[in-house]
Formats: structure tokens, sequence, C-alpha cells
């Protein structure tokens, strides 16, 4: 590994941290992601490879160790919890403009969506039909008593409710930037189906970690 050739913390957490994608392996572990397939899942854009090189140079590093079923962050490893929503919170301020066209990836948003739902109110399984309508996309979401998945192919259940939306409108309900209710009232996003789905739904989707980030952001 090349260094600085400065005696300096900042310059030892940069060598340690400034490798392309090791930040963002960093977040998604610090919300809750511990095994590989589930790190690689969210981070699309990162090989496999890499992915493994990375966690291997953090491990060197001290800052993840392997477990029975994967990995975790050590006492080390989140202490970088301020650091990283700390970017997270400059970036909402002073770089966070208009999403990008290869920024918005359909399958990713409904893999992240999926995983932040609670079910612990749900008591019976509820199938909401997603079509993302600009992208011609359709998936399903498929949440259960403790537990939530995301179907990319028809699972053959019975529809409870139907989302629709355009893909830009649906990235910026999900980073916090407008609020669902708001966005269905707008007929920017459209919610149908069963009134217990209909209702719920909003109560049910935690949004992007850093949504409230963002939505101070905007307020401020």
């Amino acid at each position: 590994m090349r260094t600085y050739a400065q005696y300096c913390p900042m310059v030892r957490a940069v060598e340690v941290l400034g490798d392309r994608w090791t930040l963002l392996i960093v977040r998604d572990m610090l919300i809750g992601a511990t095994r590989f397939n589930e790190i690689s899942r969210g981070l699309p854009g990162l090989s496999r490879a890499l992915l493994s090189r990375r966690l291997r140079q953090l491990s060197n590093a001290g800052l993840v160790v392997r477990t029975a079923d994967g990995y975790a962050l050590t006492p080390a490893g989140q202490d970088l919890r301020p650091l990283v929503f700390g970017l997270a919170d400059w970036g909402a301020r002073h770089a966070f403009g208009d999403p990008r066209p290869e920024e918005l990836d359909p399958e990713l948003l409904m893999w992240w969506m999926h995983g932040r739902i609670d079910t612990t109110d749900i008591a019976k399984r509820a199938v909401i039909q997603v079509v993302i309508a600009d992208r011609r996309r359709t998936y399903w979401l498929v949440l259960e008593p403790g537990d939530a998945s995301v179907c990319y192919t028809d699972p053959g259940f019975d529809i409870d409710a139907v989302l629709s939306s355009d893909l830009p409108t649906l990235y910026r309900m999900w980073e916090g930037e407008i609020e669902l209710l708001d966005a269905v009232r707008a007929g920017t996003i459209d919610l149908t189906g069963a009134r217990w789905i209909v209702r719920g739904l909003p109560g049910w989707l935690r949004l992007s970690p850093i949504a409230e980030t963002v939505r101070a952001s905007r307020r401020g």
C-alpha cells in the first residue's frame, strides 16, 4: 500500500479509509449488512473480488472481523459512525442536487426498501406490486409477520396493493426529500389497494438511514 509519508492521524485515517468503495462498505455495515452477499447486493458496482480485498484491508486495519455467518465491525469500526454520517450530513447540505440518470438503479432501490420495512405490525401477508412506469419495470414486495422480501419476478400471490411512480420520484421519497403521503396527495405517487395496506405502508416503510439528514438540510 502506498502511503502519504506524513506523520499525522488524519493521514493514517485516509490511508485506511480512502480507497474507492471502503467508506460505502462501512456505511452498509453500520446500517446492518453483515453477510458478504448482503454487502455485495447493496453495492452493485463493486466486484466481488474487490469487495473481498476491501474486507481484508478493513480486517487488517482492525475495523472488521469475521464471524460465524459473515462480518462484523469492531469497536474501532463502530467508532466510524459519526464520521460516515457526518459525511452524509455535509453531502446533503452541500453536494446533493438533482439525481443523475446513472445514479438511479431500480433494483438497488427495491433492495434498499425491502430491508427497511418494519414488519412488527403486519399480521398477515401483504403483497405490494411496485410499478416503475418510466423504466417499464415491475417488482413485488412480499410482507409477512417478521419478514419482508422483494421479488424481481411475479411471486404468484394475489396483489393486495399497487404503488406506482417514476424512478426519480421514488428515489426522492426514499431519501427523504418528499413525503410519501404528500406525493400521493400530489399525484406523483399512486398508492391503491386494500385500505389497511394503504394506511399502513407510510408507517411500515422506514426510509433511508440518512433521510432525516436530508430533511434537515432541506429545512435549513
